[in-house]
Formats: C-alpha cells, sequence, structure tokens
C-alpha cells in the first residue's frame, strides 16, 4: 500500500490530520497512549531485566552493556531481541492497542520485524548520532516504521528521541566511513546538508508513542539528567514489504503476521542506498556499539 491508500482508509486510533501530519513530518507524536496497566507490566521487565544483567560483566546476546557497567552500578545500553527476553514485550508487541495504531500508518496488513529496549542510562547516557533506520533492514518498499514508547516522563534532559522533519522525503544516506566500516550514523559532510536548525525534539509523558518513517533522519543527545530514559522500540513493516537482507538482529518473532491477511503480492519500489553488511556473517550488537567503534557521529545538542 501506498501512503495515498492508507490515509483513504478509514482510522482506527489516530484522527485524520494526525495521519496525514505523518505522512508530512515522517514522524509523529502521541502522547500518554499507552495506559498505566501496561506501564506497570513494562515497568516490571525493566526491573528484572536491570537485577538480572547484574551478574554479567560483558555484553551478551541479551544485553549491550556499557563499558563501566558493573554489579554494583548497572548500565545497560540496550536490551537486544527484546520481545525473546521477556512474553510480556511480545504481548504488549501484538496488542490491538499497539498494531492498531500501527496500521492506521501503514495498512492493515502487518508484519512485525525487530525489537529492542533502549536504556539510556542516567548521569551520561550514550547519544545516538543522526541516522537512518532503513539502511540497517533494506525493504522491497518504504512501507516500514518503528513504535517506540517511553517508559517514563521524558523532557528534553532525558536526551529524547529527536528528529528531521521532511527527511524522509529525501536522500538515504549512506551510512559507512572512508574505510567502508558501517557507522549506523550519517557523516559529517552529509550532516552539513541538513536543516539540523528544524529538529524537533519528540518529548512526552510517560506512556508517549514515538512513530519514525524508516527513511527519517533521527537521533538522541545524551542523558545528563538523574533518570534513565527506558525506551521500547518495535518495528512493523506492511506484511508487502519484504526484507531484501539478512536482519541485523532477528528475532523468533521477526517476519511473523501481527495483523491482517498474508498478502499475494510484493509491492516493489526502487531502495538506491547502499546495502549494509551481511550481518548473518559478520554480527551485530547495537548501534551505540556501531557508532562508538567508528569516529565519533555528528550530533547538534
Amino acid at each position: 500500500m501506498t501512503p495515498e491508500h492508507v490515509l483513504r482508509r478509514p482510522p482506527l486510533v489516530l484522527d485524520q490530520r494526525a495521519r496525514e501530519q505523518y505522512v508530512a513530518d515522517g514522524f509523529l507524536t502521541v502522547p500518554g497512549y499507552v495506559g498505566t496497566a501496561w506501564l506497570d507490566r513494562l515497568h516490571a521487565v525493566v526491573t528484572a531485566k536491570i537485577e538480572e544483567s547484574r551478574a554479567l560483566a560483558e555484553s551478551d546476546d541479551q544485553f549491550d552493556l556499557a563499558p563501566d557497567h558493573s554489579a554494583e552500578k548497572p548500565n545497560i545500553r540496550r536490551l537486544r531481541k527484546a520481545v525473546d527476553q521477556h512474553p510480556e514485550l511480545w504481548a504488549f508487541a501484538q496488542d490491538p492497542l499497539v498494531v492498531d495504531l500501527v496500521a492506521d500508518l501503514l495498512g492493515p496488513d502487518l508484519r512485525f520485524h525487530s525489537s529492542k529496549l533502549n536504556f539510556k542510562w542516567s548521569d551520561g547516557g550514550d547519544a545516538v548520532g543522526w541516522h537512518q533506520d532503513i539502511q540497517a533492514w533494506p525493504h522491497t518498499n518504504f512501507g516500514v516504521l518503528t513504535f517506540g514508547v517511553y517508559l517514563d516522563d521524558t523532557g528534553p534532559e532525558q536526551g529524547p528521541l529527536t528528529a528531521l522533519p521532511g527527511t524522509h522525503r529525501g536522500t538515504i544516506f549512506d551510512q559507512f566511513d572512508d574505510d567502508g566500516r558501517w557507522t549506523g550514523a550519517v557523516v559529517a559532510r552529509d550532516v552539513a546538508t541538513l536543516r539540523t536548525d528544524t529538529a524537533r525534539e519528540l518529548c512526552g509523558p510517560a506512556g508517549t508513542v514515538v512513530l519514525l518513517d524508516c527513511r527519517v533522519v533521527h537521533g538522541s543527545a545524551a542523558n545528563f539528567s538523574p533518570r534513565m530514559r527506558p525506551l521500547l522500540l518495535n518495528v512493523y513493516s506492511a506484511a508487502d514489504a519484504l526484507p531484501i537482507t539478512p536482519t541485523p538482529a532477528p528475532t523468533t518473532k521477526t517476519g511473523v503476521l501481527v495483523r491482517g491477511q498474508e498478502p499475494t503480492h510484493v509491492h516493489m519500489e526502487p531502495y538506491p542506498g547502499r546495502l549494509p553488511p551481511r550481518w548473518d556473517q559478520v554480527g551485530y550488537r547495537s548501534i551505540f556499539a556501531a557508532q562508538t567503534t567508528a569516529a565519533r557521529p555528528a550530533w547538534v545538542d
């Protein structure tokens, strides 16, 4: 389905103006959308995973840990393949509360792609440089988005997601350095071509949902506040958008139809970007690890 086709369908959750805003900007914030009952369940998962991480000295297939992580002072950057790490996270990912909202933007037939829980730890949680998502997992069309939900109140001081409106209609940037290494970030010379002065901080109270088009340029500043910023991120695609390269962090649920019906045809659009590394051969940990290994990514605080 094209965005025009999607907008012709009656909405389930959003009003029409909000849907049109998403198409125009490449992102949408829905304040306080997830209620207390689900937030309490998700907070319980966060607490359990923090306790579990205390037994680890280094990152593994579940946890991406910051270099200063310790049992006494945990510092988790990311819970990888989140829906595989706790049944509550998969239950949330397929709840009609979630998938009906996504359907208002991608159409009625939806497939689950991937999942992570970013912690953005207090007192220095990592910044994420400007980047686009689609280069890490190209699809046959651009009907792919990220559904993010803030588990706690998130303001400018917590390093919220920040996006550049309209960039989903522009260039698909190469996210490699001059030596051909994947960085997961737009390089400085390309950032210089962007209107970073138009950046919007996507803030809101606990339960706020942020929806990001797979092409929109976005990032986040460091969190120097005394509170961490847990953000659960699930990626969904229109069912007729199929991956054309291996998924960086596949889950046992990757490719599962979570709403609607299986399509009879694939929707094809040209993909002008450079293909990512073969993740099934070289492995993948997180954007934090990629951007840390590379030269410091461009970010405007």
